[in-house]
């Protein structure tokens, strides 16, 4: 499973199938509380831009990258005045910028449990001292596995996703080792999952 492929295949249903999420934007509206306009913010797996508009309707400036060309295409489209990149978290500190904030929804939940913490250090070193770092994952569910691949259809074609899940517990603590403070944190639903936010601040 090439989860590159997948989000390539699946962007354009993906994309028109999230627009009317609304789960994040409460913890969003958090996180954008603690910046001030024209910050710069890194929004980490961006997909099709949704976030990233939203960041930008309230003054911020934003820098999306996804690893999905098809994404990013679609972002670019939506979003013809934002900077939008194909680069995968794994490379950001090629990235010529050191960022105000760093968001990061629903993206930590594609990398294998193993890995998590490496990648959050990795991110933070683009991040100046005291600046904010938002994170969205998955919530493990009691007796579920804490990774797997979910086969799904609901596109009407099937296709294929690693996912790893996780405790809030687990997110602060990877956040204080990797040195933050966590400032904010909640655990809501949106009818297909329970999602954990944490916001924290770069010591």
């Amino acid at each position: 499973m090439n989860l590159k492929e997948t989000y390539n295949k699946i962007a354009n249903d993906w994309h028109s199938d999230h627009k009317k999420d609304d789960w994040w934007i409460g913890g969003t509206d958090k996180f954008i509380s603690f910046l001030n306009k024209g910050d710069l913010v890194l929004d980490v797996g961006c997909a099709g831009g949704i976030k990233s508009k939203y960041l930008m309707q309230k003054g911020l400036n934003v820098v999306g990258i996804d690893f999905s060309e098809k994404m990013i295409e679609i972002a670019r489209r939506e979003i013809p005045n934002g900077e939008f990149l194909v680069k995968d978290m794994a490379d950001s500190e090629t990235l010529n910028y050191v960022f105000d904030a760093i968001f990061r929804q629903a993206v930590l939940l594609h990398i294998p449990k193993v890995n998590a913490k490496k990648i959050i250090k990795k991110l933070a070193k683009k991040l100046k001292r005291g600046g904010y770092f938002y994170i969205a994952v998955k919530a493990k569910k009691p007796g579920r596995a804490e990774e797997e691949v979910s086969v799904e259809e609901d596109y009407g074609y099937r296709y294929e996703r690693f996912f790893s899940f996780f405790t809030i517990e687990e997110i602060k603590e990877y956040m204080k080792e990797s040195g933050f403070n966590v400032i904010y944190e909640t655990i809501n639903d949106s009818g297909r999952a329970t999602w954990i936010q944490v916001i924290a601040q770069k010591n």
